[in-house]
Protein backbone atom coordinates (compact mmCIF):
# COMPACT_ATOMS: atom_id res chain seq x y z
CA UNK A 1 0.00 0.00 0.00
CA UNK A 2 0.92 3.52 -0.78
CA UNK A 3 -1.01 6.66 0.64
CA UNK A 4 -3.88 4.72 1.13
CA UNK A 5 -3.77 3.63 -2.70
CA UNK A 6 -3.50 -0.54 -3.50
CA UNK A 7 -0.79 -1.20 -5.22
CA UNK A 8 -0.84 -1.33 -9.11
CA UNK A 9 -1.42 -4.61 -9.94
CA UNK A 10 0.71 -6.57 -12.94
CA UNK A 11 -2.46 -7.57 -15.68
CA UNK A 12 -2.19 -9.91 -18.69
CA UNK A 13 -3.38 -8.87 -21.78
CA UNK A 14 -6.07 -11.90 -22.80
CA UNK A 15 -7.72 -10.51 -25.46
CA UNK A 16 -7.90 -7.35 -28.51
CA UNK A 17 -10.75 -7.17 -30.75
CA UNK A 18 -11.95 -3.96 -32.88
CA UNK A 19 -15.63 -2.96 -31.86
CA UNK A 20 -15.67 -0.51 -34.35
CA UNK A 21 -13.71 1.01 -36.66
CA UNK A 22 -12.38 3.55 -34.43
CA UNK A 23 -13.14 1.59 -30.87
CA UNK A 24 -10.70 -0.85 -29.58
CA UNK A 25 -11.16 -3.67 -26.68
CA UNK A 26 -8.01 -4.87 -24.55
CA UNK A 27 -9.15 -7.33 -22.20
CA UNK A 28 -7.25 -7.64 -18.68
CA UNK A 29 -6.77 -10.72 -16.76
CA UNK A 30 -4.71 -12.25 -14.96
CA UNK A 31 -4.19 -14.02 -11.13
CA UNK A 32 -3.34 -10.24 -10.03
CA UNK A 33 -7.31 -9.62 -10.38
CA UNK A 34 -7.77 -12.74 -8.08
CA UNK A 35 -8.93 -10.21 -5.17
CA UNK A 36 -10.61 -7.54 -7.55
CA UNK A 37 -13.33 -5.70 -6.32
CA UNK A 38 -16.40 -7.06 -7.73
CA UNK A 39 -19.00 -4.70 -10.05
CA UNK A 40 -16.01 -2.47 -11.01
CA UNK A 41 -18.10 -1.42 -14.57
CA UNK A 42 -17.99 2.21 -15.27
CA UNK A 43 -15.35 2.96 -12.55
CA UNK A 44 -11.70 3.89 -13.82
CA UNK A 45 -7.83 2.61 -13.92
CA UNK A 46 -4.70 4.12 -14.32
CA UNK A 47 -2.83 2.24 -17.15
CA UNK A 48 0.46 2.48 -16.41
CA UNK A 49 3.00 2.50 -19.70
CA UNK A 50 6.43 2.46 -20.61
CA UNK A 51 8.23 5.54 -19.87
CA UNK A 52 8.88 8.58 -22.25
CA UNK A 53 12.13 8.74 -23.80
CA UNK A 54 14.93 10.45 -21.61
CA UNK A 55 12.25 9.74 -18.54
CA UNK A 56 12.20 7.01 -15.84
CA UNK A 57 8.77 7.55 -14.95
CA UNK A 58 5.83 5.44 -16.20
CA UNK A 59 3.22 7.01 -18.80
CA UNK A 60 -0.21 7.13 -16.76
CA UNK A 61 -3.15 7.15 -18.37
CA UNK A 62 -6.79 6.87 -17.23
CA UNK A 63 -9.43 4.76 -18.98
CA UNK A 64 -12.74 3.34 -17.87
CA UNK A 65 -13.49 -0.47 -17.14
CA UNK A 66 -15.99 -0.72 -19.97
CA UNK A 67 -16.96 -4.04 -18.05
CA UNK A 68 -16.54 -6.87 -15.75
CA UNK A 69 -17.10 -10.34 -15.57
CA UNK A 70 -16.01 -13.09 -13.57
CA UNK A 71 -13.45 -16.34 -14.77
CA UNK A 72 -12.12 -19.26 -12.78
CA UNK A 73 -9.71 -17.88 -10.72
CA UNK A 74 -10.86 -14.16 -10.73
CA UNK A 75 -12.40 -11.94 -13.15
CA UNK A 76 -11.73 -10.13 -16.43
CA UNK A 77 -11.91 -6.48 -17.41
CA UNK A 78 -12.96 -4.71 -20.74
CA UNK A 79 -11.18 -1.51 -21.79
CA UNK A 80 -11.98 0.70 -24.63
CA UNK A 81 -9.69 2.58 -26.43
CA UNK A 82 -10.61 5.49 -28.62
CA UNK A 83 -8.41 5.49 -31.91
CA UNK A 84 -8.39 8.77 -32.65
CA UNK A 85 -4.91 10.79 -33.78
CA UNK A 86 -4.14 14.64 -33.31
CA UNK A 87 -4.18 17.09 -36.31
CA UNK A 88 -0.34 15.73 -37.51
CA UNK A 89 -1.48 11.80 -37.28
CA UNK A 90 -0.07 11.14 -34.40
CA UNK A 91 -1.54 8.91 -31.55
CA UNK A 92 -1.31 9.56 -28.11
CA UNK A 93 0.60 6.58 -25.67
CA UNK A 94 -2.30 4.71 -24.75
CA UNK A 95 -4.03 4.46 -28.61
CA UNK A 96 -0.25 3.66 -29.25
CA UNK A 97 0.05 1.12 -26.55
CA UNK A 98 -3.46 -0.63 -27.41
CA UNK A 99 -2.65 -1.12 -31.25
CA UNK A 100 0.29 -2.12 -30.48
CA UNK A 101 -0.33 -4.97 -27.73
CA UNK A 102 -1.00 -8.27 -28.21
CA UNK A 103 -2.35 -11.49 -25.77
CA UNK A 104 0.40 -12.36 -23.09
CA UNK A 105 1.64 -8.85 -23.12
CA UNK A 106 1.99 -7.53 -18.93
CA UNK A 107 0.65 -3.87 -18.15
CA UNK A 108 1.15 -2.61 -14.78
CA UNK A 109 -2.57 -1.08 -13.74
CA UNK A 110 -3.89 1.16 -11.17
CA UNK A 111 -7.59 0.66 -9.30
CA UNK A 112 -10.10 1.39 -9.57
CA UNK A 113 -11.27 4.58 -8.84
CA UNK A 114 -14.82 5.18 -8.21
CA UNK A 115 -17.49 5.32 -11.25
CA UNK A 116 -19.51 8.34 -11.84
CA UNK A 117 -23.23 6.36 -12.50
CA UNK A 118 -26.59 8.56 -12.99
CA UNK A 119 -28.30 9.12 -9.38
CA UNK A 120 -31.60 7.43 -9.39
CA UNK A 121 -35.35 8.88 -9.17
CA UNK A 122 -34.93 11.71 -12.07
CA UNK A 123 -38.00 12.32 -14.12
CA UNK A 124 -35.12 12.75 -17.39
CA UNK A 125 -31.32 12.76 -17.91
CA UNK A 126 -29.40 14.27 -20.27
CA UNK A 127 -26.33 12.69 -21.16
CA UNK A 128 -23.84 14.31 -23.81
CA UNK A 129 -19.91 12.79 -24.88
CA UNK A 130 -17.57 11.75 -27.47
CA UNK A 131 -16.14 8.35 -28.04
CA UNK A 132 -13.46 8.87 -25.33
CA UNK A 133 -16.61 8.72 -22.78
CA UNK A 134 -18.68 6.50 -24.81
CA UNK A 135 -17.72 3.43 -22.47
CA UNK A 136 -18.89 5.21 -19.53
CA UNK A 137 -22.15 6.61 -21.21
CA UNK A 138 -22.70 3.11 -21.90
CA UNK A 139 -22.08 1.38 -19.03
CA UNK A 140 -24.46 4.34 -17.47
CA UNK A 141 -27.39 4.24 -19.47
CA UNK A 142 -27.45 0.24 -19.40
CA UNK A 143 -27.72 0.79 -15.44
CA UNK A 144 -31.32 2.87 -15.43
CA UNK A 145 -34.49 1.62 -14.67
CA UNK A 146 -36.86 0.53 -17.89
CA UNK A 147 -39.05 3.19 -17.06
CA UNK A 148 -36.29 5.92 -17.06
CA UNK A 149 -36.30 8.64 -19.93
CA UNK A 150 -33.75 11.22 -20.87
CA UNK A 151 -31.78 11.60 -24.02
CA UNK A 152 -27.89 11.72 -25.13
CA UNK A 153 -25.90 12.82 -27.94
CA UNK A 154 -22.38 11.34 -28.32
CA UNK A 155 -20.13 12.29 -30.89
CA UNK A 156 -18.44 9.70 -32.88
CA UNK A 157 -15.46 9.75 -35.88
CA UNK A 158 -17.39 8.02 -37.99
CA UNK A 159 -21.07 6.50 -38.38
CA UNK A 160 -19.90 3.45 -38.44
CA UNK A 161 -18.83 3.71 -34.73
CA UNK A 162 -22.42 4.10 -33.81
CA UNK A 163 -22.43 1.21 -31.37
CA UNK A 164 -26.36 -0.48 -30.15
CA UNK A 165 -26.51 0.46 -26.38
CA UNK A 166 -28.46 -0.56 -23.86
CA UNK A 167 -31.05 1.38 -22.98
CA UNK A 168 -34.63 1.64 -21.71
CA UNK A 169 -36.65 2.65 -24.54
CA UNK A 170 -37.22 6.16 -23.53
CA UNK A 171 -34.14 7.40 -23.60
CA UNK A 172 -33.12 8.61 -27.05
CA UNK A 173 -29.49 8.43 -28.89
CA UNK A 174 -28.31 10.76 -31.28
CA UNK A 175 -24.57 10.15 -32.97
CA UNK A 176 -23.04 12.92 -33.94
CA UNK A 177 -20.45 12.43 -36.67
CA UNK A 178 -17.17 14.77 -36.69
CA UNK A 179 -13.57 15.09 -36.42
CA UNK A 180 -12.47 14.81 -33.01
CA UNK A 181 -11.38 18.08 -31.56
CA UNK A 182 -13.54 20.26 -34.08
CA UNK A 183 -16.40 22.44 -33.44
CA UNK A 184 -16.36 22.33 -29.95
CA UNK A 185 -20.04 23.76 -30.05
CA UNK A 186 -21.93 21.33 -31.49
CA UNK A 187 -23.04 19.08 -28.13
CA UNK A 188 -24.27 22.42 -26.27
CA UNK A 189 -25.70 23.15 -29.29
CA UNK A 190 -27.64 20.12 -29.65
CA UNK A 191 -29.02 19.89 -26.88
CA UNK A 192 -30.23 23.14 -26.86
CA UNK A 193 -32.07 22.71 -30.43
CA UNK A 194 -33.22 19.31 -28.63
CA UNK A 195 -35.39 21.31 -25.97
CA UNK A 196 -35.36 21.68 -22.09
CA UNK A 197 -37.12 18.46 -20.59
CA UNK A 198 -40.31 18.87 -17.70
CA UNK A 199 -39.38 17.72 -14.32
CA UNK A 200 -36.70 17.25 -12.56
CA UNK A 201 -33.00 16.51 -14.68
CA UNK A 202 -29.51 14.88 -14.10
CA UNK A 203 -27.21 15.88 -16.59
CA UNK A 204 -23.75 14.11 -17.49
CA UNK A 205 -21.28 15.34 -19.49
CA UNK A 206 -17.64 14.55 -20.40
CA UNK A 207 -15.73 14.90 -23.42
CA UNK A 208 -13.10 17.64 -25.05
CA UNK A 209 -11.96 20.22 -23.10
CA UNK A 210 -13.34 22.86 -24.95
CA UNK A 211 -16.54 21.48 -25.61
CA UNK A 212 -16.98 20.89 -21.75
CA UNK A 213 -16.78 24.87 -21.52
CA UNK A 214 -19.57 25.30 -24.04
CA UNK A 215 -22.15 22.56 -22.48
CA UNK A 216 -21.11 23.93 -18.90
CA UNK A 217 -22.22 27.81 -20.13
CA UNK A 218 -25.47 26.23 -21.41
CA UNK A 219 -26.52 23.78 -18.31
CA UNK A 220 -24.94 25.41 -15.61
CA UNK A 221 -25.28 29.13 -16.77
CA UNK A 222 -27.94 29.30 -18.67
CA UNK A 223 -30.12 26.55 -16.84
CA UNK A 224 -29.16 26.70 -13.44
CA UNK A 225 -27.97 23.26 -13.13
CA UNK A 226 -26.42 22.90 -9.56
CA UNK A 227 -23.60 20.43 -8.35
CA UNK A 228 -26.11 17.69 -7.52
CA UNK A 229 -27.92 17.72 -10.97
CA UNK A 230 -24.96 18.04 -13.30
CA UNK A 231 -22.12 15.82 -13.49
CA UNK A 232 -19.54 17.32 -15.84
CA UNK A 233 -15.55 17.01 -16.78
CA UNK A 234 -13.60 17.59 -19.39
CA UNK A 235 -11.82 14.00 -20.50
CA UNK A 236 -8.87 15.09 -22.70
CA UNK A 237 -8.08 18.44 -24.70
CA UNK A 238 -7.60 19.20 -28.77
CA UNK A 239 -3.81 19.76 -28.78
CA UNK A 240 -2.64 19.45 -25.46
CA UNK A 241 -1.01 15.98 -23.82
CA UNK A 242 -2.60 14.52 -21.08
CA UNK A 243 -0.23 16.28 -18.71
CA UNK A 244 -1.10 19.63 -19.67
CA UNK A 245 -4.47 19.25 -19.58
CA UNK A 246 -4.55 18.31 -16.20
CA UNK A 247 -3.06 21.34 -15.28
CA UNK A 248 -5.72 23.44 -17.43
CA UNK A 249 -8.28 21.52 -16.38
CA UNK A 250 -7.02 22.31 -12.50
CA UNK A 251 -7.00 26.29 -13.40
CA UNK A 252 -9.86 25.92 -15.18
CA UNK A 253 -11.98 24.55 -12.01
CA UNK A 254 -10.30 26.99 -9.86
CA UNK A 255 -11.48 29.96 -12.13
CA UNK A 256 -15.15 28.62 -12.15
CA UNK A 257 -14.93 27.47 -7.97
CA UNK A 258 -15.17 23.79 -8.88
Amino acid sequence: MSNGRPAPRQLIVTDKQAVTPNMLRVTLGGPALVDFPPAQDGGYLKLRMAPDHGSNKPVVRTYTIRSQRPVKGGCELDVDFALHTDANGHAGPATDWAVGTSAGEVLEVGGPGLAKPLPPGRDFYLIAGDMTSLPAISVNLAALPAEAKGFAAIEIASGDDAQDLSRPVGVEVIWLVKQPGTRPELLADTMREAGWPNGSVHAWVACEFAAMRHLRAYLREERGLGPDALYISSYWQAGSTEDLHREVKRADLEAVGG
